[in-house]
């Protein structure tokens, strides 16, 4: 449930923001407008050369600094803006599992080699509270899987064997949890891509039969829709994509230190029982 609430919180944020920020630029453009008519109605009498240059020299500065936000606001109303608010959300929702899979992940990963370490240090003293002590002050599945070891080290070096295979195992779920639901995302934001498509098509096909005529200006509409929405999609799969595999390649990571702590840990249990 806290997972859930986070997410729900990162779409809220995500969402605040984009309202505000929309809200702010129509007010600072309504503002623009009409300060422009008023000027105009106050100066349309004596209007110096140079002021009009100043305004033709400043109108281009103005476009530049909003020409990339508006062009992709103006895209998004052109698409249909029911079906490009689908695969709004979808990068929304992905990018929201995407962040908390990297927070997790991130704050899993230790050093592995200091962590071994110090338990080599400790059982070779015969230090086993010690050791078990570092790893729960110790945060992260490496951590983890060696405690689960530790509890058993005077049970034989099967017993500790054995419980540090099976908890490895509960953990890796724990590192993959959520992935599905990217992968569903990255499926699904192409694929509303291409239900804009075929509706697009769908939509030039009814103004072609409406007009009975096929020229260009009847078609150009609806196959706009169609281009704009899978044009979308494909974007907001490819950025998923790379959040995945960035998400897959800690994943990775994590898995080859909890495998070679393992063996480490099965190492220095057999001198520890060795010595006894």
């Amino acid at each position: 449930m806290k997972k859930l609430f986070a997410i729900v919180a990162m779409m809220g944020v995500f969402a605040f923001g984009m309202t505000q920020s929309m809200m702010a630029q129509d007010a600072a453009a309504v503002a623009a407008d009409s300060a422009v008519v008023d000027s105009a109605a106050v100066d349309t009498a004596a209007v110096d050369t140079a002021v009009v240059e100043e305004v033709v020299e400043e109108e281009p500065i103005v476009e530049e600094e909003g020409g990339i936000h508006k062009e992709l606001k103006t895209k998004f109303i052109e698409g249909d803006a029911g079906f490009m608010s689908l695969v709004a959300i979808a990068l929304v929702l992905g990018l929201a599992f995407c962040i908390e899979r990297i927070i997790y992940l991130s704050l899993a990963e230790i050093n592995v080699k200091k962590l071994l370490a110090a338990l080599e240090e400790k059982l070779s003293k015969g230090d086993v509270e010690g050791a078990k002590t570092i790893c729960r002050n110790t945060r992260g599945p490496v951590a983890s899987i060696c405690y689960q070891g530790l509890m058993r080290i005077d049970e034989g070096i099967e017993n500790v064997e054995r419980s540090v295979v099976a908890y490895g195992s509960v953990q890796s779920s724990y590192l993959e949890q959520g992935c599905s639901w990217i992968t569903l995302f990255i499926a699904m934001a192409p694929s509303l891509g291409f239900l804009g498509t075929v509706i697009g098509m769908v939509m030039a096909f009814d103004q072609i039969q409406q007009a009975g005529d096929i020229s260009p200006t009847v078609v150009a509409g609806g196959m706009k829709v169609a281009l704009i929405t899978t044009i979308f999609g494909i974007v907001v799969a490819l950025i998923l994509q790379i959040f995945y595999n960035y998400i897959l390649s800690k994943i990775e990571n994590i898995t080859s230190n909890m495998e070679e702590a393992t063996i480490s840990l099965l190492d220095m249990c057999m001198k520890y029982n060795l010595k006894k």
